[in-house]
């Protein structure tokens, strides 16, 4: 039964490689297009004539825009590498994926917070449009 198994794994093998490939590769996909489209929110937001602070303000909600394409090309990597570690354990992609893990965990928390603070400053700028 054992050998069973082992031959079923070996045989499954080239496919989670191939798989963990098309994760790794989708994951820059979804970075590059963040990007892309953060640069172009970021030129859009150049070529309008406006003060400074509310410059500064979309600028940081861009930031945020593009954080938030950059977590989930990290959370996509974790999901190759949890494949990965759990095909091919070594001490080397446990590391990893624990390194991963705590980024992850500490952009998210980052991401979260500036998130929070760019929609409170978009509620304030409307409430001060609704005064005026």
């Amino acid at each position: 039964m054992h050998d069973l198994a082992q031959n079923i794994m070996n045989n499954l093998i080239p496919f989670f490689d191939l798989f963990i490939l098309a994760l790794n590769i989708f994951s820059i996909v979804v970075l590059i297009w963040g990007v892309i489209m953060a640069g172009i929110d970021f030129l859009k937001s150049e070529r309008t004539d406006r003060n400074r602070v509310v410059m500064a303000r979309q600028n940081n909600f861009i930031k945020s825009f593009l954080g938030s394409y950059i977590l989930l090309s990290l959370e996509i990597l974790i999901a190759a590498d949890i494949i990965e570690s759990i095909i091919k354990p070594t001490f080397q992609d446990i590391l990893k994926l624990a390194i991963l893990v705590v980024i992850r965990t500490v952009i998210s928390y980052f991401l979260h917070k500036e998130i929070e603070d760019a929609l409170k400053d978009k509620e304030n700028e409307t409430e001060e449009k609704k005064k005026l």
